[in-house]
């Protein structure tokens, strides 16, 4: 099973890390299922670009970014070369350590979880 660690661009969040996280779901899913806050508007389609994370290891056990994803992060606050959106990081390897960033939510306009 995968281990996902959070930190948070918010320095007023404490990191957490989930364990036993089982292949096929995706970053977003981890953090719905964890109480983790995400922002997320379009319902994990790929639709919109406010569950924008940053993969800064481990990339390589998740899916493959896709150009849609890609036209979509152009969108996102501050942008950087490890962004990804969090609906399309999907978990394939179930022994990868994956470290992730969410950037500051408050800077998203949008609908609260």
């Amino acid at each position: 099973m995968a281990t996902v660690k959070f930190t948070f661009e918010d320095k007023s969040i404490s990191p957490k890390t989930v364990e036993n996280v089982p292949a096929d779901v995706s970053i977003l899913e981890v953090t719905e299922e964890n109480g983790i806050h995400l922002n997320h508007n379009c319902g994990e389609v790929c639709a919109c670009s406010t569950c924008h994370i940053y993969v800064h290891s481990g990339g390589e056990s998740l899916e493959e970014i896709s150009d849609k994803e890609e036209d979509f992060i152009d969108r996102a606050i501050n942008p950087r070369i490890e962004s990804r959106l969090g609906c399309q990081a999907v978990i394939l390897d179930e022994d990868a350590v994956i470290e992730v960033e969410i950037p500051d939510q408050r800077q998203i306009i949008g609908h609260e979880h």
